[in-house]
């Protein structure tokens, strides 16, 4: 059997930016055991499938090189870029099923593409001043200045220079098994006028060290920072090693995040 394979840039402002992410198109579901063995093989931070269901209407999975999960914007974007670009080229807008409810994607002019994502309000753990000083220690920053859980560890520091010189150690899987998150969003306000704030995240216990950029973490830092700054359109830079920006808007309890893609490979999957 082969299947079509591309691998797109998601969140990119120029090539090699941004959060590559492997999109499979489908003609019907694979075996979930087989789809997790490609995504292992791809090894890159997600690996989507989708199936059409309808004129304009998937049903979408995302598979990390560990596990299923049931969120991820990056792998979203990507998709709809491979839908709008070599599935179905006349669409405006594209339906995603999937476990965290109906995802929508527009095209936004140009390349940029819009999502609609549900907003995620965080909360103050107990233990909040105990686990920071922990994630403080694992990640060789200073003590956060806040602390919250929504469902991931989100720390506050106070600049962003502290959030760039991030170097978790291994400490940080048996962290956020202690206090049961998926992974660890560090945000900070930006120190570049083009941006409103910053962040970055690891997912280790996910088979993510360090996710280039990551849609996902912000349906939970825009309530965060729209309250702070006081404005419901912002935008944000993910500071990895590759980059990557977002342009992001709470409306209600909603979050869009738009941004563009950039293809980088085109192939034929063999497998079996």
């Amino acid at each position: 059997m082969t299947l079509k394979q591309w691998v797109i840039d998601a969140f990119a402002d120029a090539p090699f930016e941004g959060n590559p992410a492997a999109v499979i198109a489908l003609a019907r579901w694979l075996d979930d055991g087989l789809m997790q063995r490609i995504a292992a093989e791809n090894n890159l931070s997600e690996t989507a499938f989708f199936v059409e269901t309808a004129p304009g209407r998937y049903g979408l999975r995302w598979f990390t090189p560990a596990m299923e999960v049931d969120l991820c914007g990056h792998a979203t974007l990507a998709s709809a870029h491979v839908v709008f670009n070599h599935v179905a080229p006349g669409l405006e807008a594209v339906t995603f099923d999937t476990r965290s409810g109906p995802l929508v994607v527009t095209r936004a002019g140009g390349d940029m593409m819009t999502m609609d994502f549900p907003a995620i309000h965080a909360a103050v753990p107990e233990g909040a001043a105990e686990i920071g000083a922990k994630a403080a220690a694992i990640l060789g920053c200073p003590v956060p200045a806040e602390v919250f859980t929504a469902p991931d560890l989100m720390i506050v520091l106070e600049s962003a220079a502290a959030v760039r010189a991030l170097s978790p150690h291994a400490g940080l899987g048996p962290l956020l098994s202690e206090v049961k998150m998926r992974g660890l969003i560090a945000t900070a306000p930006s120190d570049d006028a083009r941006y409103d704030f910053v962040s970055r995240f690891f997912a280790p216990n996910h088979g993510i060290p360090e996710d280039p950029v990551t849609g996902s973490a912000h349906c939970k830092l825009m309530p965060y920072w729209v309250k702070r700054l006081g404005k419901t359109k912002l935008t944000a830079r993910q500071v990895s090693p590759r980059g990557g920006t977002l342009v992001c808007e709470l409306k209600g309890e909603r979050v869009t995040l738009t941004g563009r893609c950039e293809a980088f490979l085109e192939g034929v999957l063999a497998v079996g």
